[in-house]
């Protein structure tokens, strides 16, 4: 495979032609200073020093834009690693971040698993259940899951405040009745020893009719 089927750019191409045509001109410089070779440069023609001469500006003019193509490329070989470091380092910074990505995703990943596996409280509560529920309420039956949970734990909720006022109406029911039983426990402990008092003040009676009779 010959340099021009690799080289591709344009620009190159044109340099390589340039190269090409430059050692062309060289070696039919180099041929005709053989053809013409005398012991003595006066002994040469006027035309072929006209040929050489010819043959020899042209091959300055190639070279000078060798010369010229040499520094361009040169040039653009350093911009060319200068933006291919610009660009190596941007990519190392958008893999960087898209690593950071990954770790955050994974994390996130990991704190949303523990949520979900995560035994919350009101899972544990005691509550009725879905159909009773429901049967209670039909107008969560299109409620999704978590408002359908919701309704069920506020639901829970009135239901335990309306036993707490119950059992707090009957504790003081209670609490009258124990009052109650108290008195009356207190009146009975006072009609006792009113009636001890009583027997004790009517046994010197008692006595006297026991010895009259």
């Amino acid at each position: 495979m010959s340099p021009a089927d690799i080289v591709q750019d344009p620009y190159l191409k044109s340099v390589l032609a340039t190269s090409n045509h430059t050692q062309s001109q060289c070696m039919q410089l180099v041929d005709l200073a053989e053809r013409s070779a005398v012991p003595s440069l006066q002994s040469v023609s006027t035309d072929t020093k006209l040929q050489l001469s010819h043959q020899q500006r042209h091959l300055n003019a190639n070279l000078g834009k060798l010369r010229h193509a040499s520094r361009e490329s040169i040039f653009e070989v350093r911009m060319t690693k200068q933006h291919t470091a610009e660009a190596r380092q941007e990519i190392d910074r958008l893999h960087l971040q898209l690593q950071n990505l990954y770790y955050e995703e994974r994390h996130l990943r990991g704190e949303i698993l523990a949520c979900e596996s995560y035994d919350h409280q009101y899972q544990q509560l005691p509550l009725i259940p879905v159909e009773d529920f429901l049967q209670l309420q039909p107008e969560h039956l299109t409620s999704d899951e978590k408002s359908l949970m919701i309704a069920r734990i506020n639901h829970e909720h009135a239901e335990r405040e309306a036993l707490e006022q119950q059992r707090q109406e009957l504790l003081k029911i209670k609490q009258g009745l124990i009052a109650e039983n108290k008195k009356r426990r207190e009146d009975l402990a006072s009609l006792d020893k009113d009636l001890e008092t009583f027997i004790d003040a009517a046994k010197p009676i008692q006595m006297l009719f026991e010895k009259q009779y």
